[in-house]
C-alpha cells in the first residue's frame, strides 16, 4: 500500500497531490536518475540500510547523467530518514527519483528545473516469498545489456531501464520470473534489476564492473560478507555455458535481497534449490539486516534517533 506522504523539492506533501505535468522532461525522454533502498526492521526500531552510499549513487548517477541536484547530501540522508518517520514505517522500500521536470520541450533538457521525491512503501521479496529459499526459474535474455559506448551503466538512469524492461518482459512471457543478459561481448552481465554471483567448486565468481553492470551496494555488502566468511570471491568473465554447470547461482539487489536461481533455460542447477554458500550469505545478511547480529560495518542508520551525517 501507498504511504501517505511524499518528500519533494524540501517539503512533504500528500500521496495524491505528488503529481507532474505531461510536458515533464523526464516523461519523454527518461530523464531522471533512481535509487531503491530498504529499511529493515530492528529491536531498536526501523534502520535503513546502506543509506550513504545509495545517497552517493543517485548524486553520482545525476553527475553522469548532466542534471543538477539542488539539494546535498546530508540533505537527501535526512530527507530519506524524515520521509519513512513521517510514514511510520517499521520496514520500507524507499525511492528517491531525481528527474528533469517541465519546460523546454526537446531532447536537450538541461535548460529544465530539476524535482526531487522520495516516496516510500511497504514492498515484500522482490521475486516472491518462495523464492528466498526455493529459488527461481531464470532465462538468457535474447535482449543484451548497452555496450559501454552507448550507455552510463554504472548509472541508474531512468531511461536506459527501457532495457530491463524488454528483459523482464520477454521473461514473464516465456514463463520465467527472471531474466539474465548477456553484455555487449556475448558474456554474463546481471539480471535486469540485479547482479548476479555463480558458484563453482566452492568459490564465488560475479562480472566485473566492465560487463556493463551496475556496480550494485547490495552486491558490495555480499561480497564483504563473503569474504569475511573465508570464501574466495572472482571478478571474472563468466560465459554463458558456466551458468548451466554451476553449483549455486544467486542474484542480489536491494528489491530481490539474497535470492537464489533454480534452474537457468529449464536447466537445473546444482540440486534445484537454494545451496549451502548462498544459504550461509542470505542467513549472515539478514542477521545483519534485522539488528539479530551486530552492525560490525555500520551499514544500517536507525530511523528514529539518527541525524543525517552520522
Amino acid at each position: 500500500m501507498p504511504a501517505e506522504w511524499i518528500w519533494r523539492n524540501g517539503e512533504m506533501v500528500k500521496w495524491a497531490d505528488a503529481t507532474v505535468h505531461v510536458t515533464t522532461h523526464a516523461l519523454h525522454y527518461g530523464s531522471s536518475v533512481f535509487e531503491g533502498v530498504r529499511a529493515y526492521s530492528t529491536p531498536q526500531g526501523p534502520a535503513v540500510f546502506r543509506l550513504q552510499p545509495h545517497t552517493r549513487r543517485l548524486l553520482n548517477s545525476a553527475k553522469i547523467a548532466r542534471i543538477d541536484v539542488p539539494f546535498s547530501e546530508d540533505a537527501l540522508n535526512e530527507a530519506i530518514l524524515e520521509t519513512v518517520r513521517r510514514n511510520g514505517h517499521e520496514a520500507c522500500y524507499i525511492r528517491p527519483l531525481v528527474f528533469r521536470g517541465a519546460g523546454v520541450l526537446g531532447v536537450e533538457g538541461r535548460k529544465n528545473p530539476t524535482e526531487v521525491i522520495i516516496f516510500t512503501l511497504e514492498w515484500g521479496r522482490y521475486l516472491g516469498k518462495e523464492a528466498i529459499e526455493n529459488g527461481v526459474d531464470v532465462q538468457v535474455s535474447s535482449w543484451r545489456r548497452l555496450a559501454p559506448d552507448t550507455g552510463a551503466s554504472m548509472a541508474k538512469i531512468g531511461g536506459q531501464y527501457v532495457n530491463s524492461q524488454f528483459i523482464s518482459m520477454e521473461a514473464h512471457d516465456n514463463g520465467f520470473a527472471e531474466g539474465i543478459a548477456l553484455d555487449y561481448a556475448g558474456t554474463i552481465s546481471e539480471g535486469p534489476g540485479e547482479n548476479i554471483f555463480v558458484v563453482m567448486n566452492g568459490v564465488i565468481y560475479t562480472p566485473g564492473i566492465g560487463a556493463s553492470i551496475l556496480h550494485g551496494i547490495t552486491r558490495d555488502s555480499v561480497i564483504t560478507l563473503a569474504q569475511e566468511m573465508g570464501y574466495e570471491v572472482r571478478f571474472e568473465t563468466i560465459p554463458r555455458e558456466m551458468l548451466y554447470v554451476a553449483d549455486e547461482i544467486f542474484f542480489t539487489g536491494t528489491a530481490a535481497e539474497v535470492s537464489p536461481v533454480r534452474s537457468v533455460d529449464r536447466i537445473q542447477i546444482g540440486a534445484g534449490k537454494r545451496g549451502p554458500i548462498t544459504e550461509a550469505l542470505q542467513t549472515e545478511f539478514f542477521a545483519i539486516t534485522s539488528g539479530e547480529k551486530p552492525d560490525r560495518h555500520g551499514w544500517l542508520t536507525p530511523v528514529r534517533q539518527a541525524v543525517a551525517g552520522d
